[in-house]
């Protein structure tokens, strides 16, 4: 059974290995119908698996979205030596990956015929329980 309830956490994978986190952002359209036709895209029988696999190939250990209203936060966790540019070089050039981005465009504010690293704007982290 898959945890899904905000109050009380989502479990995090254990990959056997030290990984680093890579955060982003992106708006949607603040339209509720295109906003939920967008989360229902993301479900696990709507997500298309040609994407799901492309992001594994160019090394994503894990990637997961959340939604407040119609603002997204992605967290994309990597193996330490993951190089962000060349991944989202790599991921543009992948079956399918432009046809996906087209079609999820139509939920998301931004430019027709952006790649996903042109949608997502890295996120600086400003806070963390310093040690």
């Amino acid at each position: 059974m898959e945890i899904n309830n905000q109050q009380t956490g989502y479990p995090q994978k254990v990959f056997g290995q030290q990984v680093k986190r890579f955060c982003q952002t992106m708006d949607l359209k603040d339209d509720p119908a295109l906003i939920a036709r967008y989360v229902e895209a993301h479900s696990r029988l709507k997500s298309w698996p040609e994407i799901r696999e492309g992001i594994r190939a160019v090394g994503i250990l894990e990637m997961e979205i959340y939604i407040l209203g119609n603002r997204l936060f992605m967290i994309v966790e990597t193996p330490l030596d993951f190089e962000w540019s060349t991944a989202m070089k790599k991921l543009a050039t992948l079956p399918r990956q432009a046809e996906w981005e087209d079609y999820v465009a139509m939920f998301q504010a931004c430019e027709k015929g952006s790649t996903s690293d042109q949608k997502w704007q890295l996120m600086d982290r400003m806070f963390y329980l310093y040690e």
